[in-house]
């Protein structure tokens, strides 16, 4: 098959994406939604039978870190006996920070 040259740039260029879009990495089987049933099939389909994959369960940083260390992260360091708590986050003071967009009421117009 051959193309004439502005044939083959119009071909070419229909992949081009335009500014500001960006390409979906994840679509058809291996979509999020429906991957582990498209898998299940799949598997099915061309008749494999080796094992499901299972995921571990996650540990918690606390749990890890009293595993690792012996050391409960949460405990007070002066006396060990109180809970320690996030109240809040420091921002760093340069850099490009972008801040969350605050979550506003939905029926707040002002």
């Amino acid at each position: 098959m051959t193309l004439d040259a502005t044939e083959f740039i119009r071909r070419f260029l229909l992949h081009v994406l335009p500014r500001g879009f960006k390409k979906i990495r994840h679509f058809g089987f291996l979509s999020p939604r429906y991957k582990k049933n498209n898998i299940k099939l799949i598997r099915e389909l061309i008749q494999d039978n080796s094992q499901e994959f299972t995921r571990p369960d996650i540990e918690s940083l606390e749990t890890m870190m009293q595993r690792l260390t012996g050391i409960n992260i949460k405990a007070c360091p002066k006396c060990g006996k109180g809970r320690l708590a996030r109240l809040f986050k420091l921002l760093p003071e340069y850099g490009n920070y972008i801040l969350p967009p605050k979550k506003e009421a939905a029926w707040n117009t002002s």
